[in-house]
């Protein structure tokens, strides 16, 4: 396999006669933020579910840490944070009885379990909310609620479709900071979104996909590069050709 923590190699996947992802390559090293950039229906969220273990490839190879989502799914569930494109929590649950519940899930003792729950209440500042049921939180509390649940059994991995998707400014900014920190602790990092501004800011790498292809990857200056234009705006719009502008997002 490869020394990188996520890797696809021609990875594929077909509804029927349509073609969500097509040949996909692309691998994230530890220490790494990758985002994967999108107009809608591209095939971003087929290819994160194939990661997660919830859908497998027509055809192609992947891997999570080493270990195939397809023939050793537990494996891969226990080194990977994954949170969906929908913020899907137990409405009558707190966010610290969903961690609680998770980190049982994942087999954590009960001290481990109990000292990472008060260490993420801290670093995601849970403590105004952590005693009240989900479906009272707002949206951005909501999203941090998520979080803390992808990550409470501290995974090498963090897989995210769109983490910051109906969230204000101030929101979406404390998210994407947390994903840097992950980051910084030797995580490998995959997230999927439309904003560009936000794969401006804080991707090592992206891969701009187009009909469940990769058109191009690379920073941001090698993008820029690539296209000969002089934002990642304008170089997106150059790979994904002009007729895709109204699906854009100029964030």
């Amino acid at each position: 396999m490869s020394d990188a923590y996520i890797w696809t190699h021609q990875l594929s996947r077909y509804f029927g006669d349509l073609k969500a992802v097509d040949e996909l390559s692309f691998s994230v090293s530890a220490g790494q933020v990758y985002g994967l950039l999108n107009p809608n229906g591209a095939g971003k969220t087929t290819t994160l579910r194939m990661l997660a273990g919830l859908l497998s490839p027509t055809s192609g190879q992947l891997s999570v840490m080493n270990a195939s989502p397809v023939t050793n799914t537990l494996e891969v569930k226990a080194s990977l944070g994954y949170l969906t494109g929908d913020t899907a929590l137990y409405g009558r649950l707190t966010p610290r009885e969903i961690m609680r519940f998770f980190g049982e899930l994942n087999q954590m003792d009960s001290p481990k379990l109990e000292a990472r729950i008060e260490e993420l209440v801290t670093e995601l500042e849970l403590g105004e909310f952590m005693d009240k049921r989900t479906e009272l939180l707002s949206t951005g509390q909501r999203q941090r609620t998520a979080i803390a649940r992808a990550i409470v059994h501290d995974p090498p991995v963090l897989v995210l479709d769109e983490p910051t998707a109906s969230l204000d400014v101030v929101s979406a900014q404390f998210i994407l900071k947390r994903l840097q920190m992950e980051a910084s602790k030797g995580k490998a990092v995959l997230f999927s979104t439309h904003h560009l501004s936000e794969a401006e800011l804080i991707c090592d790498r992206i891969g701009v996909l187009h009909r469940g292809c990769l058109l191009a990857e690379g920073s941001v200056q090698e993008l820029c590069a690539q296209t000969q234009t002089r934002s990642l705006t304008a170089a997106f719009l150059a790979l994904i050709g002009e007729q895709e502008k109204g699906v854009v997002e100029y964030s």
